[in-house]
């Protein structure tokens, strides 16, 4: 399968990503008061029956686009994750705070396709975003991106913030399900706290990453996060001007990640 899109094509991807994520939206505003049914529940985490289901509707938008495109996405693949394109998809980023009633959750889906590990931009697995979009649907906000284009929030161009002082910055910091990643963190961010304006833990990583984009946080800082949580907003702090540095930690598509602005960059860190 080639892997090769033209302007046209992308083009109707993203319209089909966009349409997506605004169906799903529709049944997350539905269902924010309503009670949930939960597949599984942990420490830290909730899994939701609706998370499922709102892949699968998500999946069928992109298949009509790219049916021979594969989906990895949190709740599960679909067709073979190392073929040529492929979609990354979290249904519900922020399942917890939409588990809750709390109305800051997005919809993430991205466009990858594979480029060699020499490619430009790649991730160690050798695949590039070329498409990114987030949808959060309580606030009505709907953040894309192509490569090598400008990032829009609901149309009109964003740009990372220019705020050069850490002491000035607002910093997201986001703390893994694990407990050896939670207790690498936190010595990290009793130590950031005095550094920083605020630090803001808000559970959504997609959305984190846009407020990152648009301005609004100056940097993000996460140890154990999965792919499709950033696939989509990292392209799009990019694509904002900002900076997006990822290392795999695991084969499971867990990276360590810091997003900040181009003057930032070097005064935070992602702990070890």
């Amino acid at each position: 399968m080639s892997n090769t899109l033209g302007r046209r094509e992308l083009q109707f991807a993203k319209t089909a990503a966009v349409d997506a994520a605004r169906e799903v939206g529709v049944v997350l505003r539905r269902h924010l008061h309503e009670h949930k049914r939960a597949n599984l529940v942990t420490q830290h985490d909730i899994k939701l029956e609706l998370d499922v289901r709102s892949q699968a509707l998500i999946e069928k938008w992109l298949a009509a686009v790219l049916p021979e495109a594969a989906v990895l996405g949190e709740e599960g693949t679909k067709g073979d994750v190392s073929s040529a394109l492929r979609w990354v998809v979290d249904p519900i980023d922020g399942t917890v705070n939409f588990a809750y009633g709390i109305p800051h959750a997005a919809i993430s889906i991205a466009l990858q396709k594979d480029v060699g590990k020499r490619g430009k931009a790649a991730y160690e697995d050798g695949y590039r975003t070329i498409l990114g979009v987030v949808y959060d649907p309580f606030a009505d906000e709907m953040w894309t991106a192509m490569a090598g284009q400008a990032a829009r929030l609901n149309g009109k161009a964003v740009h990372v913030s220019n705020r050069r002082k850490l002491a000035e910055a607002i910093v997201s910091i986001g703390f893994a399900k694990s407990r050896e990643s939670l207790e690498a963190t936190l010595p990290y961010f009793l130590k950031l706290v005095h550094s920083v304006r605020k630090i803001r833990m808000m559970g959504s990583a997609a959305l984190a990453l846009t407020y990152v984009a648009s301005g609004r946080f100056d940097a993000y800082i996460e140890r154990g996060i999965r792919l499709w949580d950033i696939a989509a907003g990292g392209l799009i702090v990019e694509c904002a001007g900002g900076t997006f540095w990822r290392q795999a930690v695991s084969a499971d598509f867990t990276y360590r990640m810091v997003v900040s602005n181009p003057w930032l960059r070097r005064k935070v860190h992602v702990p070890v």
